[in-house]
């Protein structure tokens, strides 16, 4: 982990990354277009491009016929032209003469039914054809380009995704779960509870990865299954890497994460955690709905502050942005341009959360195909004159005046934990509310105050470090293992406060309950059990009583047997009417806090407001604004340099109450200041 104001260089290129992913092999019959590229760059103040994604047919248009001509000229020409470039593996969607003469690479799905070619990551990612494949087209790319200054980064594949059902597949997920239980098949047993139903399984060759046709309803399985895809997936890209890591160690690699674009939470089919591990740096693509009819523009502004926290945290360094559009996407219902102003804003939101780049899908938009009205730098009109172009040449102008933000990081006192596992084990469970677990959801609710209050938060995995915050919150952390129970035990005995709240330490690592129902550990920590939840439905209400004021509750109650923990809250209506609703206690240094209810935001403002004040969490920034602006902050020894942000469709006054320099224009600022619709102004001062 980097010291508190370490810089933290993600490439040898030591300013901010502007461009995106380009593709030259769709324009190779007209070089006019790729002339007018060179200089469209230049006007739009970019200087990094992502390079050869979906190239493999430009690359080897048959099997040992290779062309890398055209990206000689590419590498050379973006490098006379004070451009960088991101050079992409090519894996993420293969040429058709691969999946004619090998169609072992092709997908099975659950249904045993393979698939056609086509489409993006349609292939096997334990088959040896594919790996030796892309790992001959890699070794050629290093061998190439390797050395070539305008290369600062590997991008590997694109956007990771999907599963396969083949038999060697099958054949891997046997061999991994061999290993995972010893090649102790009764321990497989015990771990699924398979007596269940009686799906005992007795032969190894028995075991087959879940199926809507098949087995579906042993949660161990699925549980298995899924950390299986996350580490084959892993498995096929550290095969991938194998030629960059010895032919040029020292460029730095990464991959491209996702998000889910609707809800705005974190991508569900992989677990990043692990991931994360094998990557040098972390990139992901970000595509919110800005200006949709569902949420205030703050409100997706928060989701997405609390994405950027996680992918920063993971690696607690800088990350970058890979993906973004400089407009709208295709694939929305609706599919919204961005109004003037926001392109500006939302980007710099990013930086301010800890991002080194602005890349965008896509330099210049496809004639034809499924994103040829997918947004980009360049337009079917091919000129800089239109509002985009001219919107993305500002955010470029920009970030020119940051360089001395690239590297800095956001030092915090509180963190958030995220758990892949837990939130792939509670959607499975076959309980609760079907549709209103909303795991991710309910972690951003308990981010909101902070963000508001303008209080960093790094949002951590159950492998990371819990010492170095005062405040840990783990919201519905349904699965928790007994060696995690005992760090959130070690955090509170030696002085931090622990914030859990409703479904929570119900099931163990295999997705087991507990058998005292709730571990003893728990029990000693909080001084209350939790003993039954209560799942409304949407129509119901029922009401909490915290310190003098009332708050409703939705979706889950939690019936607390209290012991030695003092009561904070107390349930106003139904049969448990009266009784504890929020605990505290005193543990050994630290203090524990049980929320047993899904309580509304007034409730996590008064909550976490106190806590606040308690832990002297205060955001130690010279900006006082109302609501719907977020100021953040990346420090580095000497400065802060602060993202004033306004994220409503109206003017809004903030005040510095110290003296700070606008790092855009210059000038100093004191005092009231009015910020525009959308308007973000990005200042730096002297740390105190």
């Amino acid at each position: 982990m980097m010291s508190k104001h370490e810089k933290s260089y993600l490439t040898k290129a030591k300013f901010m990354l502007h461009g995106g992913d380009y593709n030259p092999d769709q324009w190779l019959d007209r070089p006019d277009i790729l002339a007018d590229d060179l200089k469209l760059m230049k006007l739009s103040h970019t200087n990094a491009f992502s390079v050869g994604i979906f190239a493999w047919s430009a690359l080897e248009p048959e099997e040992g016929v290779y062309t890398f001509e055209w990206l000689d000229e590419i590498f050379d020409n973006i490098y006379k032209n004070d451009g960088r470039i991101i050079l992409a593996t090519p894996s993420g969607a293969r040429p058709a003469w691969l999946s004619e003469q090998y169609p072992e690479v092709l997908r099975v799905n659950q249904n045993r039914v393979k698939q056609l070619h086509g489409g993006r990551h349609n292939h096997c990612f334990t088959s040896k054809v594919y790996r030796e494949k892309t790992q001959k087209i890699n070794r050629l790319l290093a061998e190439r380009y390797g050395n070539h200054p305008a290369l600062i980064m590997w991008h590997i594949s694109n956007e990771y995704s999907g599963e396969c059902h083949c038999e060697q597949c099958q054949d891997a997920f046997r061999d991994w779960l061999k290993v995972k239980y010893h090649h102790d098949l009764n321990a497989l047993n015990e771990a699924w509870w398979t007596p269940f139903w009686s799906h005992t399984y007795s032969k190894w060759s028995q075991v087959e990865s879940p199926s809507l046709i098949g087995e579906s309803g042993v949660h161990g399985l699925n549980l298995d299954w899924r950390r299986f895809v996350t580490d084959q997936t892993i498995s096929f890209y550290e095969n991938e890497i194998v030629p960059l890591r010895e032919l040029t160690p020292d460029i730095p690699i990464t991959t491209n994460f996702m998000a889910d674009t609707f809800d705005l939470i974190p991508f569900q089919s992989l677990d990043y955690s692990k991931f994360a591990k094998h990557l040098d740096v972390i990139s992901w693509d970000a595509y919110p709905a800005w200006h949709n009819d569902w949420e205030s523009t703050a409100d997706l502004a928060m989701k997405v502050g609390f994405i950027n926290d996680l992918y920063r945290s993971l690696k607690q360094q800088p990350f970058l942005l890979m993906e973004s559009t400089p407009s709208g996407v295709n694939w929305h219902d609706v599919n919204k341009a961005k109004r003037p102003g926001m392109h500006l804003l939302s980007s710099m939101q990013m930086i301010a959360h800890g991002s080194d780049s602005v890349l965008y899908f896509q330099w210049r938009k496809s004639r034809g195909s499924s994103e040829k009205f997918h947004g980009a730098v360049v337009d079917h009109d091919d000129s800089s004159e239109n509002r985009v172009f001219k919107e993305v040449a500002k955010v470029g102008e920009t970030l020119e005046k940051l360089s001395d933000v690239v590297g800095t990081n956001r030092p915090s006192d509180v963190a958030i934990l995220y758990d892949w596992e837990s939130n792939w084990a509670i959607n499975d469970a076959q309980g609760f509310g079907m549709k209103t677990k909303r795991y991710p959801q309910t972690l951003q609710q308990h981010y909101r105050t902070f963000w508001e209050q303008d209080i960093p938060v790094d949002v951590i995995t159950k492998e990371q470090d819990f010492s170095a915050y005062k405040l840990l919150i783990v919201p519905m952390l349904y699965l928790v293992s007994e060696e995690t129970i005992a760090r959130l035990k070690s955090f509170a005995a030696n002085g931090g406060t622990l914030v859990m709240t409703y479904i929570s330490g119900i099931v163990n690592e295999h997705d087991i309950t507990y058998t005292s129902g709730w571990h003893t550990d728990l029990q000693e920590m909080f001084g209350m059990k939790p003993v039954e939840t209560d799942t409304l439905y949407p129509n119901d209400k029922n009401y909490v009583r915290y310190q003098n004021e009332t708050y409703q509750l939705r979706d889950y109650a939690t019936v607390i047997d209290v012991g030695s923990a003092t009561v904070e809250g107390i349930y106003q209506e139904d049969f448990y009417a009266n009784t504890p609703a929020v605990t505290s206690h005193s543990y050994q240094q630290g203090k524990t806090y049980y929320i047993g209810a899904r309580l509304d935001d007034s409730f996590h403002r008064h909550f976490y407001h106190e806590l606040i004040n308690e832990l002297s969490l205060q955001a130690n920034i010279p900006v006082r604004h109302c609501q719907g602006v977020s100021v953040q902050v990346r420090r580095d020894a000497e400065k802060d340099y602060l993202f004033v942000m306004n994220f409503t469709e109206e003017k809004q006054p903030v005040v510095f109450e110290a003296v700070v320099t606008d790092l855009v224009t210059g000038e100093q600022l004191k005092g009231e200041v009015t910020l525009d619709q959308y308007e973000v102004r990005i200042v730096e001062k002297q740390n105190d």
